[in-house]
């Protein structure tokens, strides 16, 4: 029987960062791996073929961090003339970015005569609102219709939480051909590796006097480092428009004079992080330090630096999207306090699991309270991280993509066996 091939469509692939990226390169290595022919059509500062192992890495001309909506549609188009060009593979799987990927699949599909499986990441058009994206009702309707078309059309669709299962199937989708897979952490959390330590990471890196600071310059080591340990309330990855920020800085406010002990940590960049150093001089706290990104070689000491993770989502955005955030907190055996709406996958998972809380949007006091619970009351913390370690062995890198590579093989199985 011969092998089967595959070709993923996302704008993001690493180099370049970004959660979707990230786990598609795991899952198109573990493909590869697995003996399939693997193809990625993806976007880059310019055009060109690559190899990443077992991977062709097709890159378009486009920009990693597009500027609007004309920026996104003309990679979408890029992406879709590139895939009409390769000749036809068993199976495409279309991820989420840029906006409806899915039905540049779907015409590939009809095109190619091959199977098609969309990794849903993000619901769109639904999704525009929450984040704050203008879209008139005019517009929005049959962008829906299209999108729920081209999702109906596929052969099976992948779903990263139980919340956007249910909203698809409320929109017409069948259940029977909807499958839930878990995003997974990084390999590097979950896989034993010597690592600096996490203290001296935070303690060199941070902004002084609204300066960044990467693992500090002698001058101002001093000014970073703290002698006395501190309770770490941890936020790392992205902070886009579907995470809100303010109940966090309200709750860092409440604590700054009340629980010095208690810090806030952010690791990123981009501008909504040069907001938070705006807005923390701007309140005058003492609690919040910034860093930028890490190196994977330092990933899994600076989870571990935090005491409690943060999440953080749009309450309208359930069902549309499920931050990646939880599952690197659970790969540490670290508890969440997740912001946001209960009817989430997130939310769900540490209910489930007794990792951690779960506090609405607008309510910075219940979120302060909570943060100083966890820092008073040991043995509560202890059953949460408990909780999280037990998660984090069930949401695993390996478990989630031999799930995915039977599901795809159970959709491209009937051909290959006919062709063969």
């Amino acid at each position: 029987m011969r092998s089967p091939s595959v070709l993923f469509m996302n704008r993001v692939y690493p180099p370049a960062t970004g959660a979707t990226g990230r786990v598609l390169r795991d899952l198109a290595r573990a493909f590869a791996k697995a003996g399939w022919q693997v193809t990625v059509i993806t976007c880059g500062p310019k055009s060109g073929t690559v190899r990443d192992g077992g991977v062709r890495v097709i890159r378009v001309k486009g920009r990693t961090r597009p500027g609007g909506i004309f920026s996104y549609s003309l990679a979408w188009i890029k992406m879709l003339l590139a895939a009409l060009r390769l000749p036809a593979t068993d199976l495409i799987v279309t991820l989420t970015d840029p906006p409806m990927l899915v039905t540049a699949g779907r015409m590939v599909q009809r095109v190619k005569k091959n199977r098609h499986i969309h990794w849903c990441h993000d619901l769109y058009p639904d999704i525009f609102p929450a984040l704050s994206v203008p879209m008139p009702e005019f517009l929005m309707k049959p962008l829906k219709r299209m999108s729920r078309r081209s999702i109906r059309a596929c052969d099976k669709t992948i779903v990263i939480g139980r919340c956007m299962a249910k909203q698809l199937a409320m929109g017409g989708v069948d259940p029977r051909h909807i499958t839930v897979i878990p995003n997974w952490p990084d390999n590097e959390l979950v896989a034993e590796s010597e690592q600096e330590d996490s203290n001296e990471i935070i303690e060199n890196t941070g902004y002084v006097n609204g300066n960044l600071q990467i693992n500090g310059a002698k001058a101002h080591a001093d000014q970073v480092k703290d002698p006395n340990p501190k309770f770490r309330v941890l936020y790392a990855g992205n902070i886009g428009r579907a995470h809100p920020l303010n109940t966090i800085l309200d709750a860092a406010q409440l604590l700054d004079q009340q629980n010095p002990e208690i810090e806030f940590v952010f690791v990123g960049d981009g501008p909504r992080f040069d907001d938070i150093a705006k807005e923390r001089a701007r309140r005058g706290l003492h609690n919040i330090r910034l860093m930028p990104f890490q190196p994977q070689t330092r990933l899994k000491q600076v989870m571990e630096s935090g005491d409690v993770h943060l999440i953080s989502m749009r309450e309208d955005a359930a069902g549309m999207l499920v931050p990646c955030k939880l599952y690197a907190a659970l790969a540490v055996g670290r508890p969440s306090i997740f912001v946001g709406p209960e009817s989430s996958e997130t939310a769900k998972v540490i209910h489930d699991f007794h990792a951690g809380a779960v506090i609405a949007q607008g309510n910075a006091q219940a979120l302060a309270d909570q943060i100083r619970h966890y820092r008073l009351n040991g043995e509560d913390w202890f059953a949460a991280h408990s909780g999280a370690e037990a998660a984090g062995k069930v949401f695993v890198p390996g478990e989630a993509m031999k799930a995915w590579i039977e599901r795809a093989w159970s959709v491209v199985e009937p051909d290959i066996a006919k062709s063969a």
